[in-house]
């Protein structure tokens, strides 16, 4: 998305500065940025054990909160379907697949600062 950068303007950089709070709380924590990738490597839906298989490091209750969150925001969709035992899976919401773009420009970046240093 282009956007015209009216820096001048003091209402856009207090408008900016909400938005970019906003979006830093929903993705705050060592874990949702690194589940959404998961998901967007997946193309689709995990399961709750494959997710947790493919972050190293997690544990189960973590991995429940951090889900629990992202779907809160509306950024996961859980599905939950009436089996024994149940099965439930995660995927990216619309709004979810929207971060696309914004991860990709954030792992860019790290590539570009880790060059540098």
């Amino acid at each position: 998305m282009d956007r015209e950068w009216n820096c001048e303007d003091p209402q856009n950089r207090k408008n900016w500065a909400e938005a970019t709070t906003e979006t830093l709380r929903v993705l705050e924590g060592k874990w949702k940025i690194i589940i959404l990738c998961q998901l967007f490597a997946a193309k689709g839906a995990l399961r709750f054990s494959d997710l947790e298989k493919l972050i190293e490091g997690i544990n189960q209750k973590m991995l429940i909160q951090q889900l629990k969150q992202l779907e809160k925001d509306g950024i996961v969709l859980r599905t939950v379907y009436p089996q024994v035992p149940p099965r439930v899976e995660y995927q990216l919401t619309p709004i979810g697949h929207a971060l696309g773009p914004s991860i990709q420009a954030l792992i860019e970046w790290a590539e570009m600062r880790r060059a540098q240093l």
